[in-house]
Formats: C-alpha cells, sequence, structure tokens
C-alpha cells in the first residue's frame, strides 16, 4: 500500500554486502523512513542473503533514531535473471577474464533488472528516493555500475513511471579504503565492526574462513579488493 507520508523515505538496495551495509547506514542518518529491498537471483554466493536480517538487526541496536527509521524488508525473487546467465555468479565456474574485456562474475543486465524492481517497490510504497552502493572507483569494470548508467536508469523509472525518483550512490567515488572510513564516521567503530563482522562480500560464498578484513576465500577479486581496501584503510588509521 502507498503511504503518503512515506514520499521522502527511501528504499535501500541491500545485498548484505559491505557496500550495501554503508549505503543503509548512510540512508539512516537522512531520511525519515528506510526501507529496504533484496534480490533472489540464483546467485552462487546465496549467503549474502542469509546475513542481511542480522544486519539489520544490529544496525537498529546502535542508534535509537536508527530503530524508529527502520522499516520493512522486501525480497524480490528474480531466478529467471540467474537461469538466463552464463557467469561465475550463477553458475559453478571459474572467475576469469572474458574476450569482452569484463571478468566472468559480470551478470549481464543485473543492475538495471535491480532498479527496474527496486522502482516497482518504491512505487507502490510512496518511496521517492532510492539508495544503492555502485561504485566507480573500486570496481571490476562493469557498465550497469557507472554512473552514467545510473543517471540513465533514474530518468528512465521517472518517464516510465511518470513519478519523480532519486537515485543515490554514496559510495560512487571513493574506494574501499574511504567505504570503511565512512561506515567509522557514520557509526564509529561498532559500526565498522559490523561490516567486517556480519556483512559478506566473497563471490564463492565462504563464511568459513575469517580474515582481519572479515568473512571469505580470501581468493576471489571481492575478496582481494575488500583486504585491499581494508589494509590500506588500517594504514589510514595508524597514521
Amino acid at each position: 500500500m502507498t503511504d503518503p507520508d512515506n514520499s521522502e523515505g527511501a528504499l535501500v538496495l541491500f545485498s548484505g554486502g559491505q557496500d550495501s551495509t554503508v549505503s543503509l547506514s548512510w540512508a539512516l542518518t537522512r531520511f525519515p523512513r528506510v526501507e529496504t529491498v533484496g534480490f533472489e537471483y540464483g546467485q552462487r554466493h546465496g549467503i549474502e542473503m542469509t546475513v542481511r536480517p542480522r544486519i539489520r538487526e544490529r544496525l537498529v541496536a546502535l542508534d535509537p533514531k536508527w530503530k524508529t527509521r527502520l522499516g520493512e524488508d522486501h525480497v524480490v525473487n528474480i531466478d529467471s535473471l540467474g537461469a538466463i546467465s552464463e557467469t561465475s555468479l550463477t553458475r559453478n565456474v571459474q572467475i576469469e577474464m572474458t574476450t569482452s574485456g569484463l571478468p566472468s562474475t559480470f551478470v549481464p543486465g543485473r543492475n538495471l533488472i535491480f532498479f527496474a524492481f527496486a522502482g516497482a517497490v518504491a512505487y507502490r510504497r510512496g518511496l521517492r528516493h532510492m539508495v544503492a552502493g555502485m561504485c566507480e572507483t573500486d570496481y571490476s569494470g562493469y557498465p550497469d555500475c557507472r554512473d552514467d548508467t545510473i543517471k540513465a536508469m533514474q530518468l528512465a523509472l521517472g518517464l516510465g513511471m511518470d513519478r519523480r525518483f532519486v537515485i543515490h550512490t554514496p559510495l560512487m567515488w571513493i574506494d574501499k579504503a574511504a567505504t570503511f572510513e565512512l561506515a567509522e564516521r557514520i557509526g564509529g567503530k561498532p559500526l565498522a565492526e559490523i561490516v567486517i563482522e556480519e556483512t559478506h562480500s566473497c563471490y564463492m560464498g565462504d563464511r568459513a574462513h575469517k580474515h582481519e578484513w572479515g568473512y571469505g576465500c580470501g581468493e576471489c577479486p571481492a575478496c582481494q579488493l575488500r583486504a585491499s581496501g581494508y589494509e590500506k584503510y588500517k594504514a589510514g588509521a595508524r597514521k
């Protein structure tokens, strides 16, 4: 049901990863009402969906305002995306660079589809703002993470639904180290600890191996990016 009082609220595309968790925290400091949406698409690292409720619980325990602001969580099943995608994130195949120049972890159309469904949820819930963790600074060359793509999606959603949406990407121009730093600025050490302990980035879905920067296989591109970002973050903190 659409709630007209939600118009200045936000819907956060929340996967359970580092970037989306920091983006959710960012939204909780800015909007009076925040809801979340996650997507089941047959992803190999489906564990990311499992960690989401725990992250939400721990976030609202950090600040009484956040507890009153955080609203419903929506989970959208789009298994058909995984069924038509021959990628390392939707099949048990090796992660490698492809002839297109993109890594095999690129799921064509994924973020475009996510935004289309998120827009439909936001429309139904009366939420004007959407928040997502896409980033051009630390990414694998995914074209659907680019700022131009996000701006185009904002325009398309507004035209297609005849309602003005605003898409926020607070991490677009910062690297992983700065994302750790942003978490600490928003919620201090407790929030940084939640990001390390609870969020999941590993493409292999590995929650058996614990590192200083969090859980993961330590070998996939997502783990390597997170690990190098954490090292840079810690080095900056020691200065």
